[in-house]
């Protein structure tokens, strides 16, 4: 267990004139379970990263204490386990065991306890592989069952989560949470976790701390009573309190197919079993196509063919007009045809600040520069990025870089537009800024293909769904 204070704590990233928090005053008790609420932009994740030590002088200006236990936060970081937003930032070692077993080994643990303690934690979080899985072969999901089960196994006195169910399919989430419940009370440590969807957390936490723009406090004190005092602030502010509706956006009649995915199949070396197995389907101008499954399945190997940014094994996808499969086109034809946003937002970005990233894409179709500006200028607007202009992608938040890359891929309107869990990480008014956005581009008549376990965004925007499993396809109901 370990107590934690902020001391009049402020941060501002190098390279921004802002600062992401100030004047932060907060103590957390040994032992206490906090959910950390607020809008994206908040300083959450700036919070958690000072308190994992990984706030350096070099990284930007620290004015204020943060303390662990009465001493500077880095003197205690052996102590302190973080989940960030994205697991493979914290991946390692080629193999799923050893990555595990890398932290305990750094910390001198006896060899005889390393693996024992290596079974445990990946037991404990639902891993479904052996040890030996290749770590570059795990979805998205998976990797964040890998990046908890290595921060569960160092037994840590301060717990720090940052979204720890977010990119995971239902089943996966309660594993994890439920891996979350054994842990603590294992431990008791301190654990401090930010969760956008505050329902899925509430019963393993025993104190909200709610945060408005820069830090400011909005509300402290036991989850029942500050969303009973302050339910209606909070959602206007952009957290999704429990009970609060989902807005449906229905779609009109959709038009032509516009992609055309045909016995697509990925076999990769040494797999056991396709990743992708034979999926076809036909998407329509105008419509929203969800693909829906657990983790693992093959979601986002399907965006990926379907994009043209992967060769398939077998199958081909295509698009009205173009004789050569996608994968086949030149990488300056295929971004005029074809969008693609990942589930990792970093992975896109090529350009030093916001407002280029945005103007990228139209300028590579060769749109006229009052064109290009009006169309920078109304996403910055629309996703609330404007006062982010002119910062680099890569200082961003998570829900920041999330809204970037979606707006980045709507920036040129192609004709296609692939989107990997578009809603991740995203407070409620963004989110629902995203479904607005989204669904002016479908009814406009761009075709979306959508990879998301969020199924309020599926219910809010798609006609149709097709569910993967075990790299199969079925096709859900229409909508």
């Amino acid at each position: 267990m370990i107590k934690v204070e902020f001391r009049g704590f402020a941060w501002r990233h190098a390279g921004r004139r802002a600062q992401a928090v100030s004047d932060v005053d907060l103590r957390v008790e040994p032992g206490e379970r906090v959910l950390l609420l607020g809008p994206s932009g908040s300083g959450k994740s700036t919070l958690l990263a000072a308190l994992a030590g990984l706030l350096t002088a070099d990284s930007g200006e620290q004015d204020g204490d943060v303390l662990l236990d009465g001493r500077p936060a880095l003197e205690l970081q052996p102590r302190v386990g973080i989940l960030f937003q994205d697991p493979e930032t914290q991946l390692v070692m080629a193999r799923s065991g050893d990555d595990v077993a890398f932290g305990l080994e750094n910390q001198a643990v006896p060899p005889d306890r390393i693996w024992p303690r290596v079974h445990r934690a990946l037991d404990a979080v639902g891993f479904p592989y052996e040890p030996s899985r290749d770590t570059h072969a795990l979805s998205g999901g998976e990797q964040q069952r890998l990046a908890l089960a290595g921060v569960l196994a160092r037994r840590p006195g301060l717990i720090l989560l940052d979204e720890p169910t977010a990119n995971l399919d239902p089943e996966g989430a309660e594993a994890i949470r439920e891996a979350l419940r054994s842990a603590l009370a294992d431990t008791e440590a301190t654990m401090i976790v930010i969760e956008h969807r505050v329902a899925d957390l509430l019963d393993l936490v025993d104190r909200v701390i709610a945060l408005g723009p820069g830090g400011t406090l909005i509300a402290d004190g036991p989850a029942e009573k500050v969303l009973a005092e302050h339910g209606d602030h909070l959602a206007a502010q952009g957290v999704w309190v429990p009970g609060a509706p989902v807005p449906r956006r229905p779609a009109p009649a959709p038009g032509d197919t516009a992609l055309r995915g045909e016995g697509l199949t990925l076999v990769h070396p040494r797999a056991d079993r396709p990743a992708l197995d034979g999926v076809s389907f036909d998407l329509r101008a105008g419509e929203l196509l969800a693909v829906t499954g657990p983790n693992g399945s093959g979601k986002s190997t399907l965006a990926l063919l379907a994009g043209g940014l992967a060769a398939p094994t077998r199958g081909r996808a295509t698009v009205p007009g173009e004789p050569r499969p996608l994968h086949r086109l030149p990488a300056r034809r295929l971004a005029t045809r074809v969008g693609s946003v990942f589930q990792d937002p970093e992975h896109q970005f090529v350009t030093a600040t916001v407002r280029d990233e945005l103007a990228f894409g139209p300028r590579q179709a060769g749109w006229p520069k009052d064109r290009v500006d009006a169309r920078v200028s109304e996403l910055l607007e629309r996703l609330r990025l404007a006062p982010l202009a002119a910062a680099n992608p890569h200082t961003l938040s998570g829900g920041e870089a999330r809204r970037l890359s979606v707006a980045g891929a709507l920036a040129a309107a192609p004709g296609v537009l692939l989107l990997d869990e578009p809603t991740f990480g995203q407070d409620r008014r963004t989110w629902g800024e995203l479904v607005d956005l989204t669904a002016d581009i479908r009814d406009e008549g761009t075709a979306l293909l959508a990879v998301t376990h969020d199924r309020d965004f599926a219910a809010a925007l798609a006609t149709r769904e097709l569910v993967l499993d075990a790299g199969r396809a079925r096709e859900g109901e229409h909508r």
